[in-house]
């Protein structure tokens, strides 16, 4: 299960180099943030993005990054 704030941070500290990208299951936009790190939009993005994760809603975030994850009920 993804986690809000651990996506927040590697977006906010390591979202030039696409780490968020990556940890979200994401690779080919992963792949793209590194081949244009060198550019430095990448890492203003990331920074864009990680606020964003941050401010969004937890349920909006579980349906658009958990949803492989299995409910069991009781």
């Amino acid at each position: 299960m993804k986690n809000k704030t651990t996506a927040g941070l590697l977006a906010i500290f390591l979202g030039g180099l696409g780490v968020h990208k990556f940890y979200l299951g994401q690779m080919g936009r992963g792949i793209v943030y590194l081949l244009f790190s060198w550019t430095l939009i990448p890492a203003v993005v990331g920074l864009i993005e990680g606020i964003l994760y941050f401010a969004q809603a937890q349920d909006v975030f579980d349906a658009k990054y958990n949803t492989s994850v299995s409910r069991h009920s009781a």
